[in-house]
């Protein structure tokens, strides 16, 4: 039993289980009843996704190292309100129970959110594959 980080709309591992979008936006131009069948997301949980603000912020001009860190600083500033730590510890207690995924849209995992989403499931004990 473990949580992946996934890019959304990949294909499925054989053994993911359900598959959470911690996107902003569902994605655009596809009906609602398809998300989970072109493997986009079975649950969308945006409460996880970076504010409007910060995804402005990201997508306003390419990352260097030190928008990286800004960004990266500003998005666990934001994972600390009193909800989004309640689903953070509410997914590292499942991963230790189930298999399932969380995922984002960006291309490249590095300069995404959810590669720190993974680092504070991590540090609150998610088991991760």
């Amino acid at each position: 039993m473990a949580l992946r980080v996934v890019r959304l709309g990949s294909p499925r591992h054989p053994h993911e289980g359900l598959r959470l979008g911690t996107a902003r936006r569902p994605p655009r131009g596809v009906c609602k009843e398809d998300y989970a069948r072109r493997d986009y997301f079975d649950a969308w949980l945006p409460e996880l996704a970076p504010s409007a603000p910060l995804v402005s912020y990201a997508l306003s001009q390419p990352f260097t190292p030190a928008r990286w860190a800004t960004y990266s600083r500003r998005y666990r500033s934001e994972m600390r309100a009193p909800a989004a730590r309640r689903f953070l510890a509410v997914l590292a207690a499942l991963s230790r129970q189930t298999s399932f995924s969380v995922g984002c849209y960006c291309e490249d995992e590095s300069h995404c959110h959810r590669s720190v989403l993974k680092a504070l499931l991590i540090e609150e004990g998610a088991q991760v594959v």
